[in-house]
């Protein structure tokens, strides 16, 4: 039997809480070990219970981009989902950029809200489709842009983008690099959250649209 994937849910809205709630319950495969209203208790969550993924909503009081950081530096590997009515680029962006796998529009059916929570407990990022295509779209895409974004990339990072553009899956990445393969996974997700990317084929889309790129050489 599976282990059910630990939940935790803050909003300010008790009724929006419990409508999660019970239907993440019904769904199944989902333990709800924590609720909260506030960015203060959210800190508290992560920081004494560790939930799987923590669904955290933006305008709650204290702000729910203002706790991503610090619930980041009390558990690293927390899994941090914003379920928001937010649909501003400057939000979707910044919760991406501060470390949050996943952003969703409080819109979302139930069990499509299950299906993204148990990908983004295995490490894997999401964002509403429609919000993706309008980051894509309003992203200014002339060369000079594209390459101050790709050298806001570590060392490592370009190293790592490099060998996903030349066609490199994680396992293959990490072979060459000889790191493990959650490393590269690690390094993934915060490439796509600096290049306000969701997947790894729009981030070799970035890199290949820079102007200062060159394929990898042997």
């Amino acid at each position: 039997m599976k282990t059910a994937i630990r939940i935790a849910v803050v909003d300010d809205h008790p009724l929006f809480r419990e409508g999660v709630t019970r239907s993440l319950l019904e769904i199944g495969g989902f333990e709800i070990v924590a609720e909260g209203s506030s960015r203060d208790d959210a800190l508290l969550i992560a920081e004494n219970l560790r939930p799987d993924v923590m669904l955290l909503d933006i305008s709650m009081p204290g702000g729910g981009l203002n706790a991503i950081p610090p619930i980041l530096e009390l558990s690293p590997s927390q899994k941090i989902i914003m379920l928001t009515v937010s649909e501003t680029s400057d939000d979707v962006t910044a919760a991406l950029e501060r470390g949050a796998l996943g952003y969703v529009l409080k819109g979302v059916g139930g069990r499509a809200l299950a299906e993204i929570i148990r990908n983004v407990a295995t490490g894997e990022s999401y964002v509403t489709p429609a919000l993706s295509a309008k980051l894509l779209s309003n992203r200014t895409r002339g060369p000079s842009n594209l390459s101050a974004l790709v050298a806001s990339l570590t060392a490592r990072e370009h190293e790592v983008l490099q060998l996903v553009a030349a066609g490199m899956s994680n396992k293959h990445v990490a072979r060459k690099l000889e790191l493990q393969e959650k490393t590269v996974k690690h390094h993934m997700t915060q490439i796509m959250a600096k290049l306000s990317v969701t997947n790894r084929t729009e981030a070799a889309m970035v890199l290949r649209d820079a102007a200062d790129w060159r394929p990898l050489t042997e």
